[in-house]
């Protein structure tokens, strides 16, 4: 949006043998239900992208960024009070932005969980990220408090985005998976970094869970499981989670 005025910022020539960036926006456009304007990540957007058009809102200019073929989430839903049917409205988005560094110390609305797992209860399917949105203030704790680890075949700005676009990835701000394993109707097997819990959760209070100190490993029955979908959470001594 004007009113911000950022500049676009090259990165390539900070690229490596390991290390590379994506270029991306924070979009704004339009009202949300409760007002405001939309805040709406795109990862992967082209160079030509078009800055807002006339009266362009949050659906539309989402609209955009999906068919430039950026990968597209809806940013930190808690921390302006994004409705479910503010989401909806946005179509087929490929995210919802879960942890947010930033909005921990800016609102105390760092967690928009609550969101993820209303629309999954009601069979809609999106991908969870985590992101620190680090301003560097020295009066918030902002930085490296969230991120995704990609599973991508090469370390190229396609293969990133395209592995995005699949959902091959987890959030965390600090625990790592190392591998899952579902037996549909049967078990669930995970080995992990050191975590003190392990909690397997699904629509309502459907949930099973193991606790302990510095587990690596775990077996969960799924024989009793009634929910049509899960998600995994791993939590290490200090609190952070994957």
């Amino acid at each position: 949006m004007d009113r911000f005025d950022y500049p676009l910022t090259p990165t390539t020539s900070f690229w490596s043998d390991d290390f590379i960036t994506l270029p991306g926006a924070e979009l704004h456009a339009g009202e949300i239900e409760l007002g405001g304007f939309w805040h709406i990540l795109a990862v992967g957007l082209p160079n030509d992208f078009q800055p807002n058009l006339p009266d362009e809102n949050g659906p539309q200019i989402a609209q955009r960024a999906l068919e430039s073929g950026a990968f597209v989430a809806v940013a930190h839903p808690a921390w302006y009070g994004v409705r479910e049917t503010d989401v909806l409205s946005l179509g087929n988005v490929h995210a919802i932005e879960v942890i947010n560094g930033l909005c921990g110390d800016f609102n105390d609305r760092e967690n928009s969980w609550y969101l993820f797992d209303q629309l999954t209860a009601q069979g809609h399917r999106y991908g969870a990220i985590a992101t620190d949105d680090a301003h560097f203030d020295p009066l918030h704790q902002d930085v490296q408090r969230g991120w995704v680890w990609v599973k991508a075949e090469a370390l190229t700005p396609a293969a990133l985005l395209n592995a995005l676009k699949a959902g091959d990835y987890y959030s965390s701000s600090g625990p790592m998976f190392f591998d899952i394993d579902i037996e549909r109707g049967r078990s669930l097997r995970l080995r992990c970094s050191p975590v003190n819990h392990i909690i397997v959760s699904g629509k309502g209070s459907e949930s099973v869970a193991f606790h302990g100190n510095g587990m690596m490993e775990a077996d969960l029955s799924l024989v009793d499981w009634k929910s049509d979908y899960c998600r995994i959470t791993i939590r290490d001594q200090h609190g952070e989670k994957a």
